[in-house]
């Protein structure tokens, strides 16, 4: 689960499961990709959630 850590500035520590799944996401909107504009374009509308750990 992803853990937002407030200091100066606002962290994000993600697990290796999260990483992993960003990753899995992410292989399945740029399957469809041709080039490196199409690619950013899909992932500019693609949405990409992890869940937080509220402590």
């Amino acid at each position: 689960m992803a853990r937002i850590i407030e200091n100066d500035r606002r962290i994000v520590k993600l697990s290796v499961d999260d990483v992993l799944s960003i990753v899995r996401e992410y292989q399945v909107v740029c399957s469809k990709s041709c080039c490196y504009e199409h690619t950013r374009e899909l992932l500019s509308k693609a949405n990409f959630y992890i869940p937080e750990d509220i402590a």
